[in-house]
């Protein structure tokens, strides 16, 4: 009979209501799983979008944007250097009291000394120091050193947030501490932006990122303030010396 309907033979042994789904479907398109692939800048690229979750700016060489995920302070590198191990040693004392006084916590308790010192990445370029804080705290730099009494002086210290960039290091290749194998001060040196203390997969970044200290709120980050005193101090002292005969860098333990 002309328009009777007919049962649709099975396909490839498949029961009828299997047909519909064995229609082909264009998958949407996603970045590359593993290492990114391609070039070396693809993959760096990649580790910061998909790994970290950081944005990128389009085009060469890859350069990070600020005022999303962080911005940066920017220094001379004598003056970082300097200020990350006065710091270090200031949380270090802090930390032997709290044992002193913990007793019984022992030193792998909640605040014994087994307790890693809290930090943020920082990296160096060219002769500078480059570091992480939150969001935002550009915009809060020129009050703070007002806050601060630095504001009348000269200091060689610029914060880079919304709309700024900053060249991308070259992702950290495995080592014994996660960190890169060569000392970071070889192509620092020379120009290339590189980790001296790098961000960390599978942590919240942002958490670690030194901010204003806010009445009530929990944290392990460095209060801003107090780096940015730190860090106006250290450039003070590196303008100060700037006519004087050379030094050698300090060696700061960052880890």
């Amino acid at each position: 009979m002309v328009g009777a309907s007919h049962p649709v033979p099975p396909v490839s042994g498949l029961p009828p209501s299997s047909v519909a789904a064995a229609s082909p479907v264009v998958p949407s398109p996603r970045r590359p799983a593993g290492n990114g692939g391609g070039s070396a800048s693809e993959r760096v690229r990649w580790w910061y979008e998909s790994v970290l979750g950081w944005p990128t700016a389009p085009g060469e060489p890859v350069r990070l944007r600020t005022g999303v995920r962080f911005d940066v302070l920017d220094v001379p590198a004598d003056a970082g250097y300097a200020t990350l191990e006065r710091l270090g040693r200031a949380e270090q004392a802090k930390r032997a009291e709290r044992v002193g006084r913990a007793g019984a916590a022992g030193p792998d308790g909640p605040d014994g000394a087994g307790s890693p010192v809290p930090g943020f990445p920082v990296a160096v370029q060219g002769g500078r120091m480059l570091l992480l804080v939150a969001a935002g705290a550009a915009e809060e730099l020129p009050g703070l050193l007002e806050w601060l009494e630095w504001g009348s002086l000269p200091l060689d210290l610029t914060a880079v947030g919304t709309g700024g960039l900053m060249d991308a290091p070259p992702a950290p290749e495995p080592g014994p501490a996660g960190l890169p194998p060569r000392p970071p001060e070889r192509d620092g040196l020379r120009g290339a932006a590189v980790w001296l203390r790098p961000p960390v997969p599978g942590c919240e970044v942002g958490s670690s990122l030194p901010a204003l200290s806010v009445p009530g709120r929990a944290g392990t980050a460095l209060d801003l303030a107090r780096l940015v005193h730190t860090l106006a101090t250290q450039c003070h002292r590196v303008r100060l010396a700037a006519s004087g005969p050379p030094r050698a860098r300090p060696v700061a333990r960052v880890g």
